[in-house]
């Protein structure tokens, strides 16, 4: 059983990330598909779903599979919630496929059954998504999420599993799709996902034995293989998005936060998405473009540069705030700039922006902090992590393999495959990679620009 190798298959904001693992979580192959995000106007969000969502995994797929040079036992699909696209009979996405936040998913009529839906997690994009997407394509075959077109280029099925149906607001739930809602809209369940249960086998891929499962959630593949299970551990994936959960040992609700029960069991998470990630840091460092910038992997003694005292304080809007005020008109700003502040300032203010966002979401949660988990491509970036330490006063202790949600999803098919016997089991393949302690010096000088932060931001 440790020697089976299963396949993650992560589709990201900006790439295809899929890594074959053993039984003992050992990475043995991994691959990166790049493709691009597009943003038409600040308020919309959308891939080429042809090249992102059907030719990325397969190229991703077929490279890893051939890196191995061994049978794969299975393979599991992940993404971003929510997302939809049209398709035709063989599956060949129509129309663009709109990511979360896109302006395209807003009720502009009164129309949309998922506002309020009181699910944890469930997003209302998802209704407004179909609603479009029939609009624009109404001969369609089908309507499908990013998932349900990945797993259909893989092994011929449209299939989502029921974590990530969890999403889809009031268009799905309960364990069925809601069929009033869909009459209403024009759109059969034949031209929807197949559901398949979370973590069981859906089929197996054409000519082989590697079972497929129900293409399922990014950030709940992170959290799996993560390791944030303790009180006060806080969960942070720094993606496109930047996802925040703090785990407690008690049902913790807070206004505007998701709360959802742990993996593991005894444990909740408080939290929910925030748009102060990787699509605000990278933006914030682009125009810096043709300043020396310290890459991925960084030495400690770079992760901290210039003057503690002398730095802006960024509102990492640029797309509008997800958690906690969903208000996607809000437009990023810096504050504090002056003639002594050069880009490597500016660049520090970013990174601080993820850390006061996290700060805040712990001051709202009533949590005490322990520790920020920290997963996904951002911790390659030590002053990235660097800034979070000491904007937040806390460790922050960097994942093993900074590509979870590819990672978990490899767990994920394990368990499809009937190699794993518990999702707990996933606890591990759990590493840490680096630590990195808060400066004093560097965190007193954040904790006052993070009073300005909260002071200017929304609800203040």
């Amino acid at each position: 059983m440790s020697a089976a190798i299963t396949v993650g298959v992560d589709i990201g904001t900006t790439s295809v990330k899929a890594l074959a693992v053993d039984g003992n979580g050992q990475v043995v192959a991994t691959v990166r598909v790049p493709h691009q995000v597009l943003t038409p106007a600040a308020d919309m969000l959308e891939h080429d779903a042809r090249r992102a969502w059907r030719q990325g995994p397969r190229r991703a797929y077929a490279a890893v599979t051939a890196s191995v040079g061994a049978p794969i036992a299975g393979v599991t699909v992940a993404s971003m919630v929510p997302s939809l696209t049209a398709v035709n009979r063989r599956g060949i996405p129509l129309v663009p496929g709109l990511l979360y936040g896109d302006v395209r998913g807003r009720p502009t009529d009164g129309r949309s059954m998922s506002e309020g839906f009181d699910f944890p997690g469930s997003m209302p994009d998802a209704e407004g998504f179909l609603r479009w997407a029939k609009e624009l394509a109404p001969e369609a075959a089908g309507y499908w999420p990013c998932q349900g077109v990945a797993t259909h280029a893989l092994c011929g099925v449209p299939a989502v599993d029921s974590a990530m149906v969890s999403s889809l607001g009031a268009l799905h739930a309960w364990g069925s799709w809601n069929t009033a809602l869909l009459e209403q809209i024009g759109v059969s369940e034949a031209q929807l996902p197949v559901v398949v249960p979370m973590c069981e086998a859906g089929g197996t891929l054409p000519g082989a034995d590697t079972i497929f499962t129900g293409g399922t959630i990014d950030a709940l593949c992170d959290q799996i293989v993560a390791g944030a299970t303790e009180p006060g551990d806080v969960l942070a994936i720094f993606g496109a998005t930047l996802v925040i959960w703090v785990v407690t040992d008690t049902l913790v609700t807070v206004p505007d936060f998701i709360s959802i029960p742990h993996t593991v069991p005894g444990r909740f998470l408080v939290g929910g998405p925030s748009n102060a990630g990787a699509l605000f840091v990278d933006w914030a460092r682009r125009l810096l473009r043709g300043v020396p910038r310290p890459g991925p992997g960084a030495p400690a003694t770079e992760d901290r540069s210039g003057d503690p005292e002398r730095v802006p304080v960024w509102l990492p809007y640029l797309r509008g705030e997800r958690t906690p005020f969903n208000n996607p008109m809000l437009r990023a700003s810096v504050h504090g700039l002056d003639i002594t502040q050069g880009p490597g300032a500016i660049e520090r203010g970013a990174y601080e922006a993820s850390g006061f966002v996290i700060r805040r979401m712990l001051e709202r949660s009533g949590i005490e902090g322990r520790r920020v988990v920290a997963s996904g491509g951002g911790t390659r970036v030590g002053p990235w992590m660097a800034g979070v330490a000491d904007a937040t006063g806390l460790p922050v202790h960097t994942v093993g393999v900074a590509e979870g949600a590819a990672y978990g999803a490899a767990f994920f098919a394990r368990l499809g495959a009937g190699l794993e016997s518990s999702l707990e089991a996933s606890q591990r393949w759990a590493s840490t990679g680096r630590r990195i302690e808060p400066d004093p010096v560097w965190a007193r000088a954040a904790s006052a620009r993070y009073r300005r932060f909260a002071d200017l931001g929304p609800g203040s």
